[in-house]
């Protein structure tokens, strides 16, 4: 994970954001984009990583990052890694191919998102969403369409 003031900043505010939040694996929320985050190398993508969730899980908008400061590079990737209730899934991760960074921190969310050994036991739900995201990994790496 790239340290600057960007990215500080960012992770003051995923830890405010997702305070009382908490995985589908019982471990606080804030673990995961941190993860994401120390998988990328560079800022712009670091700062996405770390607020890749905030606009779709909590009351912050991209107004809001806008305001407090965050870049309109950060904002566009953020946009595009926000999945609208109303947007199919899968037509959400074709949008998103659009953007390299956006491309990046979603493989990197997918996979943590993947990692089996988070949980203490799989549910038939889990293996669905397994199976959403794997599909998902394939579309980013042009797999297919």
């Amino acid at each position: 994970m790239i340290y600057t003031p960007a990215t500080k900043k960012a992770m003051r505010l995923m830890f405010e954001a997702h305070r009382d939040a908490w995985d589908k694996s019982g471990v606080p929320y804030v673990f995961h984009p941190f993860h994401v985050a120390e998988q990328m190398d560079d800022e712009i993508s670091t700062v996405a990583a770390l607020l890749h969730d905030v606009v779709e899980d909590t009351p912050y908008t991209l107004d809001d990052l806008r305001e407090m400061g965050f870049s309109e590079e950060v904002c566009d990737v953020l946009d595009l890694l926000t999945h609208r209730k109303d947007v199919p899934y899968l037509d959400y991760v074709r949008k998103i191919r659009t953007n390299p960074v956006a491309i990046k921190v979603k493989l990197a969310d997918l996979a943590h998102n993947s990692d089996r050994s988070r949980f203490d036991s799989m549910t038939e739900q889990d293996y669905r969403r397994e199976e959403k995201y794997k599909a998902a990994i394939r579309i980013l790496r042009g797999e297919e369409d």
